[in-house]
C-alpha cells in the first residue's frame, strides 16, 4: 500500500463537497474512522459492504483492517476519488455507482459480509430496517456498523416505557443485539450536521420459534401507528389481535409503549399459529 494523501486534500483535488439532497456528511478524522472500523472486530479478509462511502474516509479505514470492500455509492463526483482507493489497495475494493435502496446485496457476495456504513441520513432507517426483515434467519449479513443521527440510535436500542422505545426498537430487538458502540460530535463531520451521531453495531441473534417476521411488521405498524391510545383500540383492525391478548393475559388498556419485545414476539406468534 501506498501513502494516501490527506483527504482534505482528496476532496479539494476532485472539488468534492457534501450535498444535503444526499444526505452527505464527510468524516475526515482517520483516528477516529479507524476506531469504527474495528467496531466488527477483525476484518483482515472479511467481505464488507459500505454504503455511501463519498470520498472514502471509512473506505480507507476498512481496506486498512484488511477488508475486501464492496462500496455502493450513488454521487458520481465521488468515483474518480474512490478508483485512487482500489488502485492503492489492489483487489481489496469493488466500487459500485448506483442506488443502495435498490441492490440486493445478496448478489454482490457469494459469501456472508458484515456492512460498514457512515449512512446518508436520507436513506439509513430505510436500509436497516430492509436488512432486518425477512423471514429467514439468520441473516447472511455477520454484523451491521452503521452511523446513525443519535436520536434513530437511541430508539434502535431503547428499553419498553421511555420515550425512545417504538417500532424500531422491536424490530431490532427481537432476533438481534444492538448497541451503540460510540458517539460522534457533530464537529467530527464537514459540514457539521445540526445533531449528534452514534455507531450503532448490530448482531444476529435467535429467531424466536413460530413467528412470521411479516407479523410482528404488522403486529408493531398497528400497535404503534397509534401509540398514544390502548392496545384495544390501535390494534383492533388487526384480525384475530384483542384476541391474542386476552389468551396472553396482556392487558387491553396498556399502550404500545409499554409492552416488552418478548410480549410483542407472543402476540405475533399467535397471529402466526
Amino acid at each position: 500500500m501506498t501513502d494516501l494523501p490527506p483527504l482534505r486534500d482528496v476532496i479539494n483535488r476532485h472539488g468534492l463537497f457534501a450535498t444535503k439532497a444526499l444526505g452527505q456528511n464527510f468524516l475526515f478524522d482517520e483516528q477516529l474512522l479507524d476506531r469504527i472500523a474495528r467496531v466488527p472486530g477483525k476484518l483482515k479478509g472479511e467481505n464488507v459492504l459500505e454504503v455511501g462511502p463519498g470520498p472514502g474516509g471509512l473506505t480507507r479505514a476498512l481496506l486498512r483492517a484488511g477488508a475486501n470492500v464492496t462500496a455502493i455509492e450513488m454521487d458520481k463526483r465521488c468515483m474518480p476519488a474512490l478508483a485512487e482507493l482500489s488502485d492503492a489497495f489492489p483487489g481489496q475494493l469493488t466500487v459500485i455507482q448506483g442506488d443502495a435502496t435498490r441492490i440486493d446485496p445478496a448478489t454482490l457476495f457469494e459469501g456472508p459480509w458484515h456492512v460498514a456504513a457512515n449512512l446518508p441520513y436520507n436513506v439509513g432507517t430505510q436500509l436497516f430496517t430492509g436488512w432486518l426483515s425477512g423471514q429467514d434467519w439468520p441473516p447472511q449479513w455477520k454484523s451491521l456498523t452503521l452511523m446513525f443521527q443519535l436520536e434513530v440510535a437511541e430508539r434502535i436500542v431503547a428499553a419498553p416505557g421511555t420515550d425512545a422505545y417504538g417500532r424500531l426498537a422491536v424490530l431490532a430487538q427481537w432476533r438481534a443485539s444492538p448497541r451503540i458502540a460510540m458517539k460522534v460530535h457533530r464537529s467530527a463531520f464537514t459540514p457539521p450536521p445540526k445533531v449528534m451521531s452514534a455507531i450503532v453495531h448490530v448482531e444476529p441473534g435467535t429467531m424466536p420459534e413460530g413467528v412470521s417476521a411479516r407479523m410482528l411488521e404488522r403486529v408493531t405498524e398497528a400497535a404503534f401507528g397509534q401509540r398514544r391510545k390502548m392496545l384495544r383500540q390501535s390494534l383492533k383492525g388487526l384480525p384475530g389481535a384483542l384476541d391474542a391478548l386476552e389468551a396472553l393475559g396482556i392487558d387491553a388498556q396498556r399502550r404500545a409503549e409499554t409492552l416488552s419485545v418478548e410480549e410483542f414476539v407472543s402476540i405475533a406468534r399467535v397471529l402466526t399459529k
